[in-house]
């Protein structure tokens, strides 16, 4: 168990996803973040996906009511043993975190989806994995990627792993906000310094400071962490590296997200100081 209490969760902002077929956005701006997670996963992002016409396949507005329903339903209770509950309560985390320790903090929607979505960013697939639209603002998770994540890419299995990736997409939205997320993109998108592995790394330094204040104060959602599922987090953070899953062929200069190492590292920065200040890989002197 990682969430206490019981009663119901603050479904506000999260939805079901589905939609229309469309182009998918390419290049500089919104596009470039599904590109980012592309790249994590060894895609070509022209090929999200996209049938011989240039469209995306999406989930019907049936698979969309039948998530909206399950979403609707889901309980705190629910979020220690169900995949789509507990990203519901860990987003109702993050907001409460974020708005109590960022001045202004606007929440973002979260979109839960099976299969493929249309975005502002264009329609992406279940196989980009978890990511932020800065177009419309919204994070999007298809929970069938915890599968993946535990299994073909060796991650963690516990809830606080799922949590760090839910945690991780909302550091985008803090940067975003804080136009951190735009300063990364107008410094290029590969390479071992380039702005798009400051993003990342930035971002794993926010989901860091998120768990380092979830479990604390009156009104903490989580219960008190373990080292045990910092450790889960970590191997995660480790699995998800460039150079992990880049192997033996791996080569920095095409690096998006950054090192197991760096990975790990920066979670650890934001996780032991609790200090979104402490998460600027844009004037760090090392990465």
């Amino acid at each position: 168990m990682t969430f206490r209490g019981g009663g119901p969760l603050n479904t506000g902002n999260v939805s079901g996803g589905g939609g229309g077929r469309g182009k998918l956005a390419i290049g500089g701006g919104a596009g470039l973040i599904i590109v980012i997670v592309a790249a994590l996963f060894g895609l070509d992002p022209n090929d999200l996906g996209l049938g011989s016409d240039g469209s995306s396949s999406t989930s019907s507005s049936q698979d969309q009511s039948a998530i909206d329903e399950h979403i609707s339903s889901c309980t705190i209770e629910q979020a220690n043993t169900d995949t789509v509950c507990r990203i519901v309560a860990t987003t109702n985390s993050l907001d409460a975190v974020w708005s109590d320790i960022m001045p202004g903090y606007e929440p973002p929607k979260t979109i839960i989806f099976e299969g493929s979505v249309d975005t502002a960013c264009g329609p992406a697939t279940s196989d980009v994995g978890p990511f932020y639209c800065p177009g419309d603002q919204t994070a999007y998770f298809d929970p069938a990627f915890f599968d993946v994540l535990s299994g073909r890419l060796g991650g963690g299995d516990g809830p606080l792993a799922q949590e760090y990736v839910v945690a991780h997409e909302y550091g985008h939205h803090v940067e975003y906000l804080t136009g951190a997320l735009q300063q990364g993109q107008r410094m290029g998108s590969a390479g071992p310094t380039s702005g798009s592995v400051r993003i990342e790394l930035q971002a794993d330094c926010l989901a860091g400071v998120w768990a380092s204040h979830a479990d604390k104060g009156p009104d903490a959602m989580l219960e008190p962490l373990t080292q045990q599922q910092i450790n889960d987090v970590i191997k995660t953070a480790k699995a998800i590296g460039d150079d992990a899953i880049g192997g033996a062929a791996s080569n920095p200069e095409g690096w998006t997200h950054g090192s197991s190492d760096q990975r790990v590292h920066w979670f650890n920065v934001g996780y032991t100081t609790g200090d979104p200040n402490s998460c600027n890989t844009f004037e760090a002197a090392s990465l």
